[in-house]
């Protein structure tokens, strides 16, 4: 098994445990203060793994430079905003539906990957693409009929809106975060991956810690006193975005995203054995056309 596809799938588990205990602090914090622990929390155990990789492999890490910071500073920041889009979706239809909403950035990754980097996909792998949006948008319309005006108030309802937006915000923090990860002077496609965890986290703290301390100080307060749940999904945020930085360093992006698709299964798993929510048929049915959509890039890659 190649080893992108490995850590890509660790990446996938890893942040689909991460937005449930994520989606559990929402009774406590804000969505500001739900989002701002992740990277908050995050920046001691990406220093730890950029550390301990460091010191086994004899590498010394790269120094940024200011292309990288600035890629790296637009890469977080989309994300920050995409984690809470990507939250104010959950309110508004469910964790299972408000995570199938956003993962259609795997088609927008892949425009944008063509677009902006020139990365090539196969014909195969543009169809598994589309076979897993249409797995997404099956499992939004959540069984209704599939005509013209319940197509269009299924993907103008807020949910979809949020998940939309948060969708293309993750496609294009992949964009900038590869495209930091290029801009750094080592041989080392994970070494650079992981020192890109830590520039984005420790700016990411700054942009929207700030922001916290500013107009929600009590949340600022609440972030910490909340820290036995936040410091876990900043540890496991840390993880996870080390798997899609290197993942994104190994291979073309559109394909890590496209695989990342397998999200929406652990999504479910999670959904109804951690959250408790009740699941329908359609939702399963949906997840396995999402699975047969991956299954078609993998092959066709």
């Amino acid at each position: 098994m190649p080893l992108w596809i490995a850590i890509t799938l660790t990446a996938a588990l890893l942040q689909t445990w991460r937005t449930a205990l994520q989606q559990k602090l929402r009774g406590q914090l804000s969505v500001n203060g739900a989002g701002v622990v992740r990277y908050l929390y995050g920046v001691p155990v990406g220093v730890l793994l950029l550390a301990l990789y460091a010191l086994l492999m004899g590498h010394v890490p790269p120094g940024p430079t200011l292309p990288f910071l600035a890629f790296a500073a637009l890469g977080g920041l989309l994300q920050i905003l995409g984690t809470n889009l990507l939250i104010l979706s959950f309110g508004a239809r469910g964790f299972a539906v408000g995570t199938a909403y956003a993962k259609t950035e795997a088609v927008q990754g892949a425009i944008l990957a063509l677009v902006l980097l020139g990365e090539q996909l196969s014909p195969l792998a543009w169809l598994g693409i589309a076979v897993g949006v249409g797995g997404v948008l099956y499992l939004s319309l959540a069984g209704k009929a599939m005509d013209a005006a319940t197509l269009l108030r299924a993907t103008t309802q807020p949910a979809a809106l949020y998940g939309l937006g948060a969708g293309a915000c993750f496609a294009l923090t992949s964009i900038f975060i590869k495209s930091a990860n290029l801009e750094l002077p080592h041989p080392d496609p994970i070494l650079r991956a992981l020192v890109t965890l830590v520039a984005a986290n420790i700016l990411q703290t700054v942009m929207q810690g700030g922001w916290l301390a500013l107009r929600e100080p009590a949340q600022m307060r609440a972030v910490f006193r909340t820290w036995r749940t936040s410091a876990q999904v900043g540890a496991l945020s840390a993880c996870g975005s080390a798997c899609w930085f290197s993942g994104f360093a190994l291979a073309p992006v559109a394909m890590v995203r496209a695989l990342g698709q397998t999200e929406i299964l652990f999504t479910l798993l999670f959904s109804r054995f951690y959250l408790r929510e009740t699941l329908k048929r359609s939702e399963v049915a949906g997840a396995l056309i999402v699975v047969l959509g991956v299954v078609l890039v993998l092959v066709g890659r």
